[in-house]
Order: C-alpha cells, then sequence, then structure tokens
C-alpha cells in the first residue's frame, strides 16, 4: 500500500466522518460547517487522484458557492441557528437504511472488481473536459443556475414579511 492508497483512505474516513455529522447535528450553522469539511475532503481526495481541475472545481463551486448559498438561505430566512427540538428523531431507522446501502454497495464493489487493478485512462486535460462539459451538459447546468436563482429569490421572499402583508393589507382596506 502506497502513501497516496493511505492519504486517499485517511480523506475518505475524514469525509464520511463529516457526511455523519453533518446528518447527526442537531445545530444548523453546524452541518454546514460539517458540510465544509466533508466537501473539502472530496476535494482532497480528488487532489490524491491527480485531478486537480476538478478537485478547484469542488471547492470553487461546492464549498465556495454552494455552502455559502446554504448558510445565507439560513440566515436570511431567521430560521433557528441554535440547537432545534424538531430535528431530535431517532436515528435508527436511518443508520439501517444507510448501513443496508453501504453494505450491499461494498459487496457489489467487491464482487465486480474482486481486487483486480483497473488500469487508468490517460489523464485528461481542461480543454477535454470543456469541451465535454460545454457539448453534452449545458443544459444541466443552466438548469441549476436558474434552481439557485429561484432558491435565493425565495429566501428573500421569505426573510421579508412586509412583502407578503403589503397585498393582505390592501385589500383589506378596500
Amino acid at each position: 500500500m502506497t502513501g497516496a492508497d493511505l492519504l486517499l483512505l485517511a480523506l475518505g474516513a475524514v469525509a464520511v466522518g463529516a457526511g455523519v455529522l453533518v446528518v447527526a447535528t442537531r445545530h444548523l450553522v453546524r452541518a454546514g460547517l460539517y458540510l465544509v469539511v466533508c466537501l473539502g475532503a472530496l476535494a482532497g481526495d480528488y487532489l490524491v487522484l491527480t485531478a486537480e481541475l476538478v478537485a478547484w472545481v469542488q471547492v470553487l463551486i461546492y464549498v465556495g458557492a454552494v455552502v455559502v448559498l446554504l448558510l445565507f438561505a439560513v440566515m436570511l430566512t431567521r430560521a433557528p441557528i441554535g440547537a432545534s427540538d424538531d430535528l431530535d428523531r431517532p436515528g435508527w431507522p436511518a443508520a439501517l437504511i444507510g448501513g443496508g446501502s453501504g453494505l450491499g454497495l461494498a459487496v457489489l464493489l467487491v464482487d465486480a472488481f474482486r481486487w483486480s487493478r483497473v488500469d487508468l485512462p490517460a489523464a485528461g486535460t481542461a480543454e477535454r473536459l470543456g469541451e465535454q462539459v460545454f457539448r453534452s451538459w449545458v443544459l444541466p447546468f443552466e438548469v441549476l443556475s436558474v434552481l439557485l436563482l429561484a432558491a435565493l429569490v425565495g429566501a428573500i421572499v421569505l426573510s421579508r414579511p412586509d412583502i407578503g402583508r403589503a397585498g393582505a393589507d390592501e385589500r383589506g382596506r378596500r
């Protein structure tokens, strides 16, 4: 086992641990920060796999934009930041489903590869990746941008109670 393998396993363990903390915590802001750790460890995995462009896209898009958007949405909607009692649900059904899914995927992976070595393709370039993204994946990117814009506008509308109340007050006066 090489040093890269050990680093890959360590970063994977950090990502899984942070992912468990995202789901298990009762503090919404802490869950967002644990998500940053999880996505950062995943970016580290990409760096170990010599996919530098994908790693930096992971950092810029997911860590830099999506998590910030999540935290702004929490703050704009005036959601409770501390521990919330409605998040205190029994965790055994989720643990049972997650553990069963993980075990099933592990069995499928071992059965598919049987610990054989897989030859990796030649390293890609940013030019080839850009061609694939802008030929095959333009529509999903545009749909995602519209979805994120709608979520931001919705958070602003929810955070301003005077927007919805003004129309109702004017109708009541007539």
